[in-house]
């Protein structure tokens, strides 16, 4: 039985850029108030009449077939995470599959909110287990600009556009690739962190438009509470049951929500800072798509070998952890 490893990674960000002190003529806020209290300075911003996650997600895809002289025609399937689709149906992962001109792919979304990616990974990783496909897409790409309210002081300062794409292939090399996934859902999270209106339960209507009902509803407190424990305990179990210590990890890369967040799980598991990943400072929250930007970002301080815990939190609540070994060197 092969093992799944991750074999090439690509990210695109929108060119425009929206910051701090562009939000503070937008809202009553401040650059110190949006740093301190979360961590970021500048977010992308997926602007023009039409476009919506899929025109990044297949610039991902593309970006990662390019990087790893792949034929699109290999890919087995693609698997989009994604909360903001370009449509209701069909699928954000069937115009991406067009639009990188990937022909033979079956091809669908996971709704998996900002765990999108690590649940997305785990997928893919039984389909190549199972010898069902031999490479994967993940690509996970979210507008997130569409459902943030830029009247809202509270959640408008945190989000940001982006898109991360992954290549999965088989290797027999057992020492490298996706070796555990721990991934929870306990459904709590409803009244905490949900978007009012759209869905089928209270469908899109002039009373909800005028009500501002198509945003993204947070209750921050109880949002931080949950992510810091939730994301602490999977992590800690992941090193605990590969019989893993803290310093014999090389990277440990978090969903990219609030900085104190991250800094607040770094120091309870007293992983060292220069081995945390961290770049909400200039996306912001990418939900689904923060974790393989940060994949891209760092892709060249990789060293085939090295030891990577990843860890999310999203609505719902789901939250999980990913082991893995990365399968090559930086070229």
């Amino acid at each position: 039985m092969a093992n799944a490893m991750i074999a090439g990674v690509a990210s695109y960000v929108p060119e425009d850029i929206l910051t701090n002190d562009d939000l503070s003529k937008m809202v009553d806020t401040t650059d110190e108030w949006i740093t301190t209290r979360v961590g970021i300075k500048t977010r992308h911003i997926l602007k023009g009449e039409g476009l919506g996650s899929s025109k990044m997600g297949s610039k991902a895809v593309k970006e990662v077939l390019r990087k790893t002289h792949t034929n699109p025609d290999e890919i087995d399937a693609i698997i989009c995470a994604t909360s903001t689709p370009d449509y209701r149906f069909p699928s954000t992962a069937s115009i991406i599959s067009l639009k990188a001109g990937i022909n033979n792919a079956f091809c669908y979304d996971i709704q998996a909110a900002c765990s999108g990616f690590i649940v997305s990974l785990q997928a893919a990783a039984a389909y190549i287990r199972s010898g069902i496909c031999k490479k994967i897409i993940v690509v996970a790409t979210e507008k997130m600009s569409s459902m943030t309210d830029y009247q809202d002081r509270s959640t408008c300062p945190l989000f940001g556009d982006g898109a991360g794409a992954v290549l999965v292939t088989a290797t027999d090399d057992e020492s490298v690739g996706v070796i555990d996934t721990d991934i929870h859902t306990n459904g709590v999270g409803l009244p905490y962190l949900h978007m009012k209106a759209g869905g089928s339960v209270r469908p899109a209507s002039y009373e909800t438009v005028a009500n501002r009902e198509h945003f993204v509803y947070q209750e921050g407190r109880m949002v931080y509470k949950y992510a810091v424990s939730s994301m602490l305990d999977v992590s800690e179990n992941m090193l605990k049951r590969n019989r893993l210590s803290v310093d014999s990890i090389d990277w440990f890369i978090p969903h990219q929500a609030n900085l104190r967040i991250i800094e607040a799980i770094a120091d309870r598991m007293n992983i060292a800072r220069e081995k945390v990943v961290v770049n909400i400072d200039k996306y912001g929250n990418t939900s689904a798509a923060s974790i393989p930007l940060c994949l891209a970002e760092w892709e060249d301080k990789f060293k085939k070998g090295d030891k990577i815990i990843l860890t999310s939190f999203g609505a719902g609540f789901i939250w999980g952890s990913v082991y893995l070994v990365w399968g090559y060197d930086h070229k």
